[in-house]
């Protein structure tokens, strides 16, 4: 009877390191997986944050050309109600 629970013993010796070989092998891919997919969202987020910071300054520069676009125009308006006022007081002279 000893004879025959030593080699069933061995084999399920062997079949209990195999699963542990099996998993510590799993534990290690799903490992390198979560490691890359931070890695892979960091520089993603990194990607996203250099984008976010040019859209701002784009924005910005955007911004300062529609005031000076304002300034202009209403600087504009200005010269051509004193043309005006110019003609008409050149009428009244004349």
């Amino acid at each position: 009877m000893s004879q025959q629970l030593i080699p069933e013993m061995n084999t399920r010796v062997r079949d209990i390191e195999e699963k542990q070989r099996i998993l510590k092998d799993r534990v290690l891919l799903v490992s390198q997986s979560f490691v890359d997919d931070r890695d892979k969202t960091f520089n993603e987020i990194q990607q996203l944050k250099k984008q976010v910071i040019q859209l701002q300054e784009d924005n910005k520069r955007m911004k300062e050309i529609l005031e000076r676009m304002a300034e202009q125009a209403s600087e504009a308006a200005k010269k051509s109600e004193l043309a005006i006022l110019q003609r008409q007081f050149d009428l009244f002279r004349g």
